[in-house]
């Protein structure tokens, strides 16, 4: 039985291991967080001009529309504010700068009723980061930068948490992945990413799906080994939300973190996360614990 809790004055070990054992948290808008959404809603108005962002989709082209983000999103990622955000988001909510690692934060966005959901709006199914080659110990954060309702949030499936999965996992492989979809700024999601993203191979069970609705600027922390999905929106209005990953240091370490009960996949994402000090790749001897592939000159790289 998964708790959700709100506000908790968990400090950072407490607070990873209620994660790890599949609890949810979440936290109510605090500075940062406000701040980091109010960025992000300013890159977006920019982008969109005169049209609001959240209609925008019912007064343009799919294709126009589908260009603006695919400019949008690799130009949020790449400006160093998105980062430095993301650090103070962390660091307001008591991660150790010296221990937590962070992956790049990303603009995601869920249009309304069919307009666009796939490619670069490619709405999420039911899935575990781990299927995705996510070390066990990585923690998800996750910010409404708009209003949220039930019929356009996410959702998760906390029952599945310690309960296997059937899926195709074991056709994904990190190093593949990288080498045949994505560049180093990557930030959409194309249509061969999504036919190469594992999903369950049998229906899942959705009576007790669990939708979280919180205001702009809040913090809901979750597993990578949680089972979650984009709910299909039918709200009226694209949903734009934030997300990005964290590991610690010493857990990655010690190889804690969530069970892994229905993993397949192969390669590693360990090398994806940067101190929030000096932004350096976790250390050689933990990366070693986690690499099966192949490396060359610094890149991943996969051979058939």
């Amino acid at each position: 039985m998964a708790t959700v809790y709100y506000d908790p004055e968990f400090d950072d070990r407490a607070r990873r291991a209620r994660l790890y054992a599949g609890d949810l948290i979440v936290y109510s808008p605090r500075k940062a967080g406000l701040e980091f959404a109010e960025f992000t809603r300013t890159l977006c108005q920019e982008a969109f001009g005169e049209r609001t962002p959240e209609s925008a989709q019912h007064s343009m082209d799919v294709d126009a529309y589908a260009a603006l983000l695919g400019d949008l999103k690799p130009r949020f990622i790449r400006d160093e504010r998105s980062a430095e955000y993301c650090k103070r988001v962390l660091a307001e909510l008591g991660c150790d700068p010296q221990e937590t690692y962070f992956d790049v934060p990303r603009l995601r966005t869920s249009t309304s009723d069919g307009y666009l959901t796939t490619g670069i709006a490619f709405a999420w199914h039911p899935h575990r980061d781990t299927w995705y080659s996510a070390p066990p110990s990585q923690l998800n954060w996750w910010i409404p930068v708009w209003p949220i309702r039930s019929d356009n949030t996410m959702c998760f499936y906390p029952h599945y948490f310690q309960k296997p999965v059937p899926n195709d996992s074991e056709r994904y492989n990190y190093y593949t992945h990288n080498a045949q979809h994505r560049g180093p700024h990557i930030a959409k999601m194309t249509k061969a990413d999504a036919r190469a993203m594992p999903g369950p191979t049998e229906p899942i069970e959705t009576s007790s799906e669990l939708r979280l609705v919180v205001p702009v600027g809040a913090v809901i922390v979750f597993s990578g080994a949680q089972l979650h999905a984009s709910v299909k929106n039918t709200s009226g209005l694209t949903r734009f939300s934030l997300d990005f990953r964290t590991v610690n240091r010493e857990d990655a370490r010690a190889k804690q973190g969530a069970p892994q009960v229905d993993v397949h996949c192969g390669g590693s994402a360990i090398r994806d996360y940067r101190s929030m000090v000096d932004g350096r790749q976790l250390p050689e001897d933990i990366v070693e614990l986690y690499h099966d592939g192949d490396v060359e000159d610094g890149q991943l790289v996969f051979r058939g």
